[in-house]
């Protein structure tokens, strides 16, 4: 079971640790500086964080010691005559093809590729010059965000990314090539003749499960979805409770069945219901919902989850999450009931196990 939790936020890294008297607090790293997203290399241990430097830029810093101390690493970024601007990094991967491999994805909606631990990048070409990108829009920045990149652990050649707003994309060369898939989605934001044109799909985040690496989990803008057949076909699910509405999703590494999602109101609200924050956990495929409340706030409480602020252990027991308010909540037991870990922290971006 995680022990350790990663937790990104507008004002620094704190790592959460498991002691004996329970949750610990370490850190920040890079205080004061707003933390966008991790990933911790599996194979290696090595972490990266992507951070926002303000008049500076993003940047990338890696650590080898746990998230302890941070070496700052070549950035992935445009060449002049590229006449394009990395705003933030929005999405990290590393790739089992190579010793040091790591996916980059950015706002302005680009793919970055290194294969020696960043410390040196290449664009992703075959994406950045595809035909459609002309009609990629931004949802909640300006530019595409592109922020899901997931590696199918059984080809690492196949990988799946996530851009809002352009739908879903997939490669089955390692990024020589892409194609765009999601049949079945749905955009209630567009009008009826191009609700299901897969470009202007918002994924706001897809999850996998590793037990069953065909099985998707997407928490739409304006829904819940699951896909069987990795990502290709895509079924609504229609019974979320209290919401549909969503960033952040969760899926069971070890149940095809299972995912949890943190609802709010709406996009126009972004806030969550009836001024209560709960998690919804399916355990059939997405067919039922329940609303699971027990140790979270259930009256005056309007915070809303990131996309990438909720994260689950690898073994499906432990789950975490953040919002904008800074508070941090943690289940041992699979959302049945929470205990809050801090509620001062700065707004959070991103929560990783590891």
């Amino acid at each position: 079971m995680s022990d350790q939790i990663l937790l990104a936020t507008r004002k620094g890294l704190f790592r959460l640790c498991r002691g004996k008297s329970g949750w610990e607090v370490e850190g920040p790293e890079f205080l004061g500086t707003p933390c966008r997203v991790t990933e911790c290399d599996p194979r290696s241990g090595v972490i990266y964080a992507a951070v926002s430097h303000g008049h500076f830029g993003p940047k990338l810093h890696r650590s080898e010691d746990d998230g302890r101390s941070f070496q700052e690493v070549t950035a992935p970024s445009f060449a002049e005559s590229e006449g394009a601007s990395v705003h933030s990094y929005w999405s990290l991967a590393h790739d089992p093809r190579y010793d040091g491999g790591l996916w980059c994805g950015t706002v302005p909606g680009a793919l970055f590729h290194s294969d020696d631990h960043a410390e040196n990048w290449r664009l992703v070409r075959s994406l950045w010059d595809h035909p459609t990108r002309e009609s990629w829009f931004g949802g909640g920045t300006d530019d595409p965000a592109l922020h899901t990149i997931d590696v199918d652990p059984r080809d690492s050649q196949k990988v799946l990314l996530g851009v809002s707003i352009a739908g879903v994309w997939e490669t089955e060369d390692g990024g020589e090539s892409w194609k765009s898939i999601g049949e079945g989605l749905r955009a209630e934001y567009m009008p009826p003749e191009s609700a299901h044109d897969p470009m202007v799909q918002d994924a706001h985040m897809i999850r996998r499960c590793q037990a069953d690496p065909d099985v998707l989990w997407m928490q739409h803008h304006n829904g819940v979805f699951r896909s069987q057949d990795a990502g290709h076909r895509w079924t609504e699910c229609t019974e979320v409770t209290p919401s549909p509405f969503g960033f952040a999703i969760a899926a069971d590494p070890t149940n095809r069945d299972v995912a949890w999602t943190i609802p709010g109101i709406s996009d126009e609200v972004r806030v969550a219901c009836d001024g209560a924050i709960c998690v919804s956990r399916t355990e059939d495929g997405g067919l039922s919902w329940t609303a699971l409340r027990e140790g979270l706030p259930q009256e005056h409480a309007f915070d809303i989850t990131y996309r990438h602020a909720f994260d689950i252990s690898g073994d499906g027991q432990r789950l975490c999450f953040g919002t904008v308010a800074g508070n941090v909540w943690i289940s041992e037991n699979r959302g049945e009931s929470w205990q809050a870990v801090g509620s001062h922290f700065p707004l959070v971006y991103s929560v990783e196990f590891f």
